[in-house]
């Protein structure tokens, strides 16, 4: 199986409570938006959503996250999340991922984030099933 790493666009828009004292966006809600990307994704893109995974008793938690900030987003901006799969194994998700203004098409903030499947009764890392593998894999050529 070869990894789908292609990449996938959602749009949002900053909201009023992700403003801080600054008048832009903190820090902290880039990490929420690539986090809401991502939910959207899984469904759109790779017809494996957050709530199939609740249903099969799993949980994808974030390990570490790089991001490197540009540009301020602002109060009204509407953005792309960015994001395509860098390693797909075993049991973590590496997501590279660009925050990008939709009106100029600069980028805000770019990094990757870093999720391990944990099984949510216990909180222990969990090995990502084939079901999941085959959902992000590209189908084979024939």
């Amino acid at each position: 199986m070869k990894l789908n790493t292609n990449t996938y666009t959602t749009r949002l828009s900053v909201r009023p409570d992700d403003i801080d004292m600054f008048q832009h966006v903190h820090s902290s809600r880039y990490v929420d938006y690539v986090l809401a990307a991502r939910f959207d994704q899984m469904a759109r893109c790779y017809h494996c959503s957050m709530q199939e995974f609740l249903d099969h008793g799993f949980g994808w938690v974030l390990v570490s996250t790089q991001m490197d900030f540009k540009r301020p987003l602002k109060l009204g901006d509407e953005f792309d999340v960015v994001t395509h799969l860098m390693e797909f194994e075993k049991n973590i998700a590496l997501v590279a991922f660009d925050i990008k203004h939709a009106a100029t098409g600069k980028s805000c903030c770019s990094g990757w984030a870093k999720y391990t499947l944990v099984y949510l009764d216990s909180g222990k890392i969990a090995q990502i099933p084939d079901w999941v593998m085959e959902r992000y894999s590209l189908p084979e050529e024939s």
